[in-house]
């Protein structure tokens, strides 16, 4: 049960902080680093508790590797989807009550084209899943004291690199979020969930062909 809690309060942290940074007034171009900061914080709290996944994708990929038992990967999805949306409706409350839509607000939501946000966004979960692999459960970096720094500097690094382009989940309890408070279109939850589930599985068994009995 406390590895549970430990996935809903790191998604809510990280989403949480998605949406009052993202939805105006945020924190504009710093948002990314704010996303990546309490990514890494969220780790280090909790990582030893639960393994600090606060995604699906993540939870998907640490499975197929081996080290999440398969009793626990419906419930971490599903604390992590919780997490999320109870988040988004703190952020709506905060941030334009929880009636308000994005529309009445003079806010669009986003709505990718579809061939460049499934491939942004499959690409960064895959480096996001790839980076926890091989720093959060990889022998040879084994009782390192910096992998919460390189997932969370990856979730910057895409959001960078790519949010323009897809909006940045790589995360599909994140994609679910950001429908929820209006800065993404439902219509494309599809493509999030998607390209974040197989760019996860892809990382995995990526990494077990390249760590061979690891």
């Amino acid at each position: 049960m406390k590895k549970y809690l430990v996935e809903f309060i790191g998604t809510f942290f990280l989403v949480f902080t998605i949406g009052m940074t993202v939805i105006a007034p945020g924190a504009g171009n710093m948002a990314p680093l704010a996303i990546g900061s309490v990514l890494a914080v969220m780790i280090f709290a909790g990582g030893h508790i639960s393994g600090g996944h606060f995604n699906p994708a993540v939870t998907l990929g640490v499975w197929i590797r081996g080290r999440c038992p398969t009793v626990d990967v419906l419930p971490y999805m599903a604390v992590q989807i919780g997490g999320g949306l109870v988040a988004s409706l703190a952020v709506k409350f905060l941030k334009t009550g929880l009636l308000a839509k994005a529309a009445e607000l003079g806010n669009r939501p986003l709505s990718p084209e579809v061939l460049p946000a499934l491939l942004v966004e499959f690409l960064f979960t895959f480096a996001l899943v790839w980076v926890v692999l091989n720093t959060a459960t990889a022998k040879g970096t084994a009782n390192n004291s910096f992998y919460g720094l390189a997932i969370g500097f990856t979730v910057m690094a895409g959001a960078y690199a790519v949010g323009g382009v897809s909006g940045g989940a790589f995360n599909p309890a994140v994609a679910i979020a950001l429908c929820t408070m209006g800065i993404v279109a439902w219509t494309s939850i599809w493509i999030y969930l998607v390209a974040g589930l197989v760019g996860g599985a892809f990382a995995a068994f990526v990494f077990r062909i390249t760590e061979g009995r690891d």
